[in-house]
């Protein structure tokens, strides 16, 4: 055995190393990032996403088009969370953090070519995203979480460059109405949003101005019996995820009869058992029974004689914001039913549909309108965007300039923080600084502009001291974008920052690839280590080909 290899691995193992490996994540994660960085923007691109089974997305929401891409790289995918955990904590720049970590990613293979170790890089880039975030709390202007002019730039500014742009006034009126309407003051002098007061429902076939605000809830159903009455001012409402019909065996079961006597006993037991149903829950108090499940036909006469408003086969995501708005639970055992179990509210029949309102009005829906059901679909992922942000400002009260501002002021900030940092760490900030200033390069090129023309005006103004410079796509000049209404909640651009640094980190830290199977599967090619070749040729060919198919 003396001079031989010991082999640990399987036959059909593949393993890379080194720079290598670095080139094949590298690549990998670019790749994904590029994928992206058209729509950036109020002149980005759309991309038209086309599934296995033929469903067509239309968008440029960068989070909708990760994960609708079909990805079978572990690098990739290492990306596509930085887009989901930006959406889940900020809701909006998500295309921001992927772009940013992608040229991360690109300038580190810069340093990591001139023989500075990976460790030293990532330590550099903690440093500048621990000092980024704290400078843009430092550039981030304080707002009154009810200055309703700078909510709705914001809600304007995040639906810019997407479907709901060109009614994007109307829409942010509805969106900042809707927050206000669901946002409530805390004992600490603070205010909370709670989002899921706020429900959302879309219909095709008219105008996005046609879209509106509602008070309470929406119920698109009718009532099960024509004896019931239609509006309840005053209404004791109870919430079921369980029919209203006598229990089936869980068995076939086959009965003998010996008489008709027998048969109609049988029939009057199961309309006793209806019967005694519904007296529990008009003894409950309750005169409005919105039901996820069916009602059985005598269930329905019982409860039209007692006088009560009964709605069948309710869609369980109305039934879960009705809980919601009317602080209540959704009773699944009607025998176990009590008094507590009723709500307080109010019922209205109007245009073919139930309105259904809290005792204390705390709770809305949305309904946006639009031509086809694509553009309903797009309109929906803008106005979530917008109302996310919103919601965001009104919690953490501030904001900053958009238009590529914040991004290229920071960027100034970090290269003076640069020259305290001892060490290699210093290039690895530098090149944080210049990862940074990618937003507003590829804005500049998204409308059709030069990129180096517009970094060399924006950093001169801001060398000049206007920390709210920022790129008018529209017309191509550096202008106020704080004062033209281009505003950013300061939270989601703290999140893409680190969400970004973290990613770029992780993806770093790997030197050593083992893959149980071909790594051609996972983007490597067949035979060796393949490097950026392989990273690109393989799974990201392959994984995204799937899903960007209808892109091309």
């Amino acid at each position: 055995m003396q001079g031989q290899p010991m082999i640990i691995l399987g036959e059909d193992s593949q393993r890379m190393k080194d720079k290598d490996a670095q080139s094949h994540n590298i690549s990998a994660a670019r790749a994904v990032a590029e994928s992206v960085r058209s729509t950036l923007g109020p002149k980005g691109m759309d991309k038209m996403l086309v599934s296995s089974i033929g469903d067509v997305t239309v968008t440029n929401d960068g989070v909708t088009i990760l994960t609708e891409m079909d990805i079978d790289n572990p690098t990739a995918e290492m990306i596509v969370e930085v887009a989901e955990t930006q959406e889940d904590e900020a809701g909006d720049g998500t295309t921001t953090a992927v772009a940013i970590a992608g040229e991360l990613l690109k300038n580190a293979e810069d340093l990591l070519d001139q023989d500075i170790h990976p460790t030293s890089v990532i330590k550099g880039f903690n440093l500048a995203s621990e000092q980024a975030r704290e400078e843009v709390g430092e550039v981030a202007t304080e707002v009154d979480p009810e200055d309703e002019e700078v909510l709705k730039n914001v809600a304007e500014t995040s639906m810019t460059g997407k479907g709901a742009e060109l009614n994007k006034e109307v829409l942010a009126d509805l969106v900042v109405r809707a927050i206000q309407q669901i946002t409530v003051e805390t004992d600490d002098g603070g205010h909370v949003t709670d989002l899921e007061y706020l429900n959302i429902q879309t219909e095709s076939g008219g105008s996005v101005s046609d879209s509106e605000l509602l008070e309470g809830g929406i119920v698109d159903k009718e009532a099960v019996h024509g004896d019931m009455p239609d509006d309840v001012a005053d209404a004791n409402i109870l919430l079921l995820d369980t029919a209203i019909e006598v229990d089936e065996t869980e068995t076939d079961a086959q009965l003998n009869l010996d008489s008709p006597d027998q048969l109609q006993e049988f029939i009057e037991k199961e309309e006793q058992q209806l019967k005694e149903m519904v007296e529990t829950i008009a003894d409950a108090g309750a005169d409005v029974v919105f039901c996820q499940k069916g009602i059985d036909d005598m269930a329905q006469h019982y409860l039209a004689k007692e006088g009560l408003l009964a709605v069948r086969r309710v869609r369980k995501s109305d039934i879960e914001f009705l809980s919601e708005l009317l602080e209540t639970r959704i009773v699944s055992d009607i025998d176990s039913l009590t008094a507590d179990d009723v709500a307080s509210g109010s019922v209205r029949r109007e245009n073919e549909q139930f309105y259904v309102a809290g005792e204390d009005g705390h709770g809305a829906t949305l309904v946006l309108r639009g031509s086809t059901d694509h553009v309903v679909d797009e309109l929906e992922r803008g106005v979530n965007d917008a109302l996310d942000v919103v919601a965001s400002t009104v919690a953490d009260g501030r904001v900053l300039a958009g238009g590529g501002a914040v991004e290229v002021e920071i960027a100034g900030r970090l290269r003076d923080f640069a020259d305290s940092v001892e060490g290699r760490e210093q290039l690895a900030v530098e090149a944080f600084a210049d990862s940074l200033e990618l937003v507003p390069r590829v804005l500049a090129e998204n409308a059709g502009l030069d990129s180096i023309d517009t970094l060399v005006d924006l950093r001169a103004a801001h060398e000049d001291g206007d920390e709210h410079a920022g790129l008018n796509v529209h017309t191509g000049d550096v202008v106020d974008t704080f004062e033209a209404g281009v505003v950013e909640p300061a939270h989601a651009k703290q999140q893409a920052v680190s969400s970004a640094a973290e990613a770029a980190n992780l993806v770093l830290k790997i030197d050593d690839i083992i893959a149980a199977g071909d790594l051609s599967t996972s983007g490597g090619e067949e035979e060796g280590a393949g490097g950026p070749g392989g990273g690109m040729g393989g799974g990201m060919g392959g994984g995204m080909g799937g899903g960007m198919g209808g892109m091309m």
